[in-house]
Formats: structure tokens, C-alpha cells, sequence
């Protein structure tokens, strides 16, 4: 007898484990539940995009000044220490303004009038 009341309870205990397993599976896998777990990972996985895109754009700027502080010393646009230094390259930089081989042709054909062409 005790023999037969043993397994009883055992399949009653593994029948109510695996109700209970499929019932929540079921659960899990309602559209209710499977929209609120997309968006939940959605959520998530924007964030973390949010954070690279802000992170990279951090670094950018930063390169940018720096490269911008680069080429105002190359071509000596801040104060310099040295003024002795400096003076040959902020002569070189104005004299290529002036050179007619870098001047601007202001008389183009082209207007920039937008509407013109309607």
C-alpha cells in the first residue's frame, strides 16, 4: 500500500510541476507578452546604441579641436609664444592670399538663385 501511495504522490507532484511549467510558457507566449518582452528589448539595445552614438560624437568633437588646434598653430592663426617663430609662416599664409594663382573668380556664370531656374 505504501508502495502505491508513493508513486501516486509522485505523479500527482510531477503533474502539478509540469502544469505549471506549460502554463507559463502559455503565458510567455501571448501577444501581450511577447510585444512588452520586444519592446522591453528594444528599449534596452536603443539605449546602448544611445550611449555608443553619444560616446562617439564625444570623440569626435574632441579629435576635431584638437586637429583644429593643429592646423590654427600650422598656420600660425593663435598668439605664439615665439613671435620670431611664427612670423615666417604667417607671412607665407598671407602672401598666398594674394597670389593670383589662389584668387577667387568672382564674376561666375553660375547664379545661386534657386528660383531662377522655374
Amino acid at each position: 500500500m505504501f508502495r502505491r501511495t508513493f508513486w501516486f504522490g509522485t505523479g500527482v507532484a510531477a503533474g502539478v510541476w509540469a502544469t505549471t511549467k506549460v502554463n507559463r510558457k502559455l503565458k510567455q507566449l501571448t501577444p501581450d507578452s511577447l510585444a512588452a518582452t520586444a519592446a522591453n528589448k528594444a528599449l534596452d539595445v536603443g539605449g546602448r546604441v544611445r550611449d555608443r552614438a553619444v560616446g562617439f560624437a564625444l570623440d569626435v568633437r574632441d579629435n576635431m579641436a584638437q586637429r583644429q588646434a593643429e592646423l590654427d598653430d600650422a598656420l600660425g592663426l593663435k598668439a605664439p609664444v615665439d613671435p620670431e617663430l611664427a612670423a615666417p609662416r604667417r607671412r607665407a599664409a598671407i602672401e598666398n592670399s594674394n597670389d593670383p594663382k589662389y584668387a577667387v573668380d568672382d564674376s561666375t556664370a553660375y547664379s545661386y538663385n534657386r528660383n531662377e531656374d522655374h
